[in-house]
């Protein structure tokens, strides 16, 4: 980071009230699931994009949502094409659907493009170029397009009766790209190895790509490719060679590994290491509503999926959902002994808050995490309660500015929080301390993050 760089940041750290809208049109709390109005019919949207999303939490979502809104005889029904269907039901003896196509990440956007559907789908962030070839439909990175609907935990998959038990993503990456071909080579049996891959209209491949091959290494042609995420789980599953990767919600008989990047702790895909995305292959799963196009089906069902109940359907389809639990350390801690003492007898919520890539702003996600922890320490049982806000960044060139620049990260929240009527304790900063991705490249973003603790 430039003098000039860490001067902007510290002074867009205390100015970041006034940056943000105090508004958060998205807030949580702010759907009413009161019936559509007379007059209603026909199809209300078209939802086009990721088979992680749309193969059943789509699907679940929307016969949730229509419920809430009492419509009658709500049922799903198979379109022509495969991973095609519609869902929807009666209001005043009309007929309102939504149709859903999940053919992949890029198919939604371009879909989009193509006036061919009014939300996308998608299992990894809208791109730069998608963002251009969309200007037209407003600004598809900002708060009022981008919403984050779960958390994802990418699971690498093996047969039950592989012995290897964890992977570091430099393995997995050797793996893929063919330069490890035998299970031996990991501790495994003297068994070759069968790859299983997504396909390239996929955002969990585009995940995979990003976050395991890096740029550096190129799938190898060997590699058998699927559409679906279930399908590629269940040939895992029968095979004693293979290997894979999947959306967390379709390991079903497979078993998903630990991993871990260089320098951290291996995590298994659990519930709070991906919502808190510590787990090194956590994502986020989002739909994409342009703001020139929206409709009030569109915002009500946006609002809707935000909702504790609609995050509850998101963890019975086996995502993570987004509503805060707070959890108590297991086992031996680790981390500075001031970092110990102050969360000493806390529990941690599972969610951490981070930033835009390259600004001291709260990315989308934590905008709208601020509203979830206002409501969440709104509670009756949590009148009582003390909360702390860690920082945590990553390494500079020096360890001071770390320290600086992770406890200016917790200011941030803390000073939103304020805004919103709550207050925390004193904030803590600790620099690159405990850090949850490599701090090479794309990791250092998963690294500037602020914890949260109750008491």
């Amino acid at each position: 980071m430039t003098p000039c760089f860490f001067q902007y940041f510290l002074r867009t750290i205390f100015t970041l009230a006034l940056t943000l809208s105090s508004a958060f049109v998205g807030a949580v709390d702010s759907f009413v699931a009161a019936p559509f109005k007379e007059g209603v019919e026909g199809r209300l949207f078209q939802v086009q994009g990721s088979n992680t999303i749309g193969a059943r939490l789509m699907k679940n979502l929307l016969v949730d949502y229509f419920r809430a809104k009492d419509v009658g005889g709500v049922a799903v029904q198979a379109l022509e094409l495969e991973n095609e269907y519609r869902v929807g039901g009666i209001v005043d003896a009309r007929a309102v659907y939504v149709d859903v196509a999940a053919h992949g990440s890029s198919t939604g956007f371009h879909a989009l493009q193509h006036h061919q559907a009014d939300l996308s789908m998608s299992s990894r962030p809208i791109k730069v170029t998608e963002v251009a070839n969309l200007s037209h439909l407003g600004d598809m990175s900002g708060f009022d397009a981008e919403h984050v609907i779960a958390i994802d935990g990418l699971a690498v998959i093996v047969n039950h009766n592989n012995r290897v038990q964890q992977l570091s993503l430099n393995q997995i990456a050797g793996i893929f790209s063919g330069k490890i071909r035998n299970w031996s080579e990991l501790g495994g049996r003297d068994l070759a190895i069968n790859l299983y891959a997504r396909d390239d209209r996929s955002g969990t491949w585009d995940t995979f790509k990003s976050l395991v091959l890096r740029k550096k290494y190129q799938l190898a042609s060997s590699a058998r490719r699927f559409e679906s995420n279930d399908h590629l789980s269940d040939s895992v599953a029968g095979d004693a060679g293979g290997i894979g990767f999947v959306g967390l919600a379709s390991v079903r008989d497979s078993r998903a590994l630990l991993v871990f990047d260089t320098g951290t702790t291996p995590l298994h895909p659990g519930k709070i290491s991906v919502a808190t995305e510590d787990y090194a292959l956590s994502r986020r799963l989002f739909l994409y509503t342009p703001p020139n196009l929206k409709t009030p089906a569109i915002d009500d069902f946006v609002r809707f999926v935000q909702t504790d109940n609609a995050q509850q359907q998101v963890e019975s389809t086996g995502f993570v959902s987004q509503a805060l639990i707070e959890t108590k350390p297991q086992g031996l801690r680790q981390g500075p002994r001031e970092y110990l003492e102050a969360t000493q007898g806390a529990s941690r919520l599972s969610v951490n808050f981070r930033f835009s890539q390259g600004s001291a702003t709260l990315d989308n996600k934590a905008r709208q995490d601020l509203q979830r922890l206002v409501a969440y320490m709104a509670r009756s049982e949590n009148g009582q309660k003390k909360m702390t806000l860690v920082g945590f960044g990553d390494a500079k060139q020096t360890e001071s500015r770390a320290l600086v620049l992770s406890k200016l990260r917790a200011i941030a929240v803390k000073s939103q929080l304020r805004k919103l009527g709550v207050s925390t304790q004193p904030v803590k900063g600790f620099g690159a301390y405990l850090p949850v991705a490599s701090n090479a490249d794309m990791g250092k973003i998963k690294n500037r993050r602020v914890e949260v603790w109750v008491r």
